[in-house]
C-alpha cells in the first residue's frame, strides 16, 4: 500500500511513521503543513518547520505547505488540492483517534478521491502508548501548551520516564489529555529508534501567551550522529 503520513514532527505522527515502516507500507512522501497563526484546528503550530530536517534523517521524500486560515474545512482543503495531485492509497494521521474533528475533516475531503484517512493507533491504550515510546528511546519535547495545568515549565521539557506520572497526574487533575490530543500539548521527536541520525537542539525561546498557553520557538539546530550502543 501506498501511503502519505500527515507529519507535524511531534510523536503521534513519528510513531505512525514507524508503524508504516513496519507494515511494509510504502511511504510515498511526508506531508507537514505549517500555520502562520497559533489557532489552527488541524495543524501544530510550533516547531513544524523543522520537519524536512527529520524527513532527511528519514530518507523520506518531504513536502513542507503554508496554512493561514483557521477553519476545519479550509484546512483540509489544502491536504486535498495537493493529496489529489500526490495520489497515494491511504493518508495516515498519529494518534489513538481522540481529534475527530481533525480525522473526519480530512475523510471527507478525500474519500471522494478513494483515499482513505485513519489513525494508526486508533482505541490503542494511550498510557501504554507513551510508556511504550520513552521506553524505546523516543525522544520527545513538548513545544507547545494549551491546558490548565500545563505552564512555562513544561515547553522545551524532554518526556522521561520520571516525569511521565507528573504528566498523567497532571491531565487527571486538570482534565487534559495524557497524550496531548485534542491541542492540548504538542511535542517535537528529534531521535527514535528507527531514526539513522537524531536531531540536537542548540538555541529556543519560549513565548507564553497566557499562563497556561504558549510554544516554543526553536532558533538553533543541527543533525548529529547517534552515539553507537553495544
Amino acid at each position: 500500500m501506498k501511503v502519505a503520513v500527515l507529519y507535524s514532527g511531534g510523536k503521534d505522527s513519528t510513531l505512525a511513521i514507524e508503524y508504516c515502516l513496519k507494515k511494509g507500507w510504502k511511504i510515498e512522501y511526508l506531508l507537514s503543513v505549517k500555520p502562520s497563526r497559533t489557532d489552527c484546528y488541524l495543524f501544530h503550530f510550533a516547531t513544524v518547520e523543522h520537519t524536512p530536517q527529520i524527513a532527511e534523517i528519514l530518507n523520506l521524500k518531504h513536502y513542507l505547505l503554508r496554512c493561514n486560515v483557521a477553519d476545519p474545512i479550509k484546512e483540509a482543503l489544502i491536504i486535498r488540492n495537493f493529496v489529489k495531485d500526490h495520489k497515494v492509497d491511504a493518508v495516515v494521521l498519529g494518534g489513538v483517534g481522540l481529534q475527530l474533528t481533525q480525522i473526519k475533516s480530512i475523510q471527507d475531503v478525500l474519500l471522494p478521491f478513494g483515499i482513505e484517512v485513519f489513525a494508526t493507533h486508533s482505541g490503542d491504550d494511550e498510557e501504554f502508548l507513551m510508556d511504550d515510546m520513552v521506553s524505546r528511546g523516543y525522544k520527545i519535547f513538548i513545544t507547545e501548551v494549551a491546558a490548565d495545568g500545563l505552564n512555562e515549565d513544561w515547553l522545551g521539557k524532554e518526556l522521561t520516564k520520571e516525569n511521565l506520572q507528573e504528566l498523567k497526574q497532571k491531565s487527571i487533575k486538570y482534565g487534559f489529555n495524557y497524550l496531548g490530543e485534542g491541542g492540548h500539548y504538542n511535542s517535537l521527536v528529534v531521535d527514535a529508534p528507527f531514526f539513522s541520525k537524531r536531531l540536537e537542539i542548540s538555541k529556543f525561546e519560549k513565548v507564553m501567551d497566557t499562563k497556561y498557553s504558549g510554544y516554543l520557538t526553536i532558533n538553533e539546530t543541527k543533525v548529529v550522529e547517534k552515539a553507537l550502543t553495544l
